[in-house]
């Protein structure tokens, strides 16, 4: 059974983070990463300036293919290395996109990543707000 609530009022708030900011692209589509060269962005990758993620970096942002402006989904990953938990959102993402991007956070036996969709559920204990 899936306990996992899907609001889609916290959408709503990631969606006016998202627009609310501006992207930054700093590490572009096919481009290595700046630490490890086999670690080949699948998408445009970069962060909303002036917001601040879990890691007091600003919030980070792989984005795909499509003309959207939506959140779509999130990445949440875990890695033992550096010791911390990140929320990536992912905007514009085909679901070859999300795949790609899974694969390349999935990669290495230090960092594991999830991915959650966006959902329009409505929970009961949120009906008032």
């Amino acid at each position: 059974m899936n306990s996992f609530e899907n609001n889609a009022f916290f959408w709503q708030k990631l969606d006016t983070l998202f627009l609310s900011s501006k992207l930054v692209i700093d590490r572009p589509r096919n481009t290595c990463h700046y630490k490890y060269s086999n670690l080949v962005y699948p998408v445009d990758y970069g962060y909303l300036n002036d917001t601040t993620g879990s890691d007091q970096a600003p919030i980070d942002v792989f984005r795909g293919s499509e003309k959207s402006n939506l959140v779509q989904s999130v990445v949440i990953s875990a890695d033992i290395l550096k010791k911390d938990c990140e929320v990536k959102l992912l905007v514009g993402c085909t679901e070859e996109d999300e795949n790609d991007i899974l694969e390349f956070l999935n990669q290495t036996e230090f960092q594991k990543a999830v991915l959650i969709r966006r959902g329009n559920e409505v929970p009961e204990w949120a009906q008032n707000d």
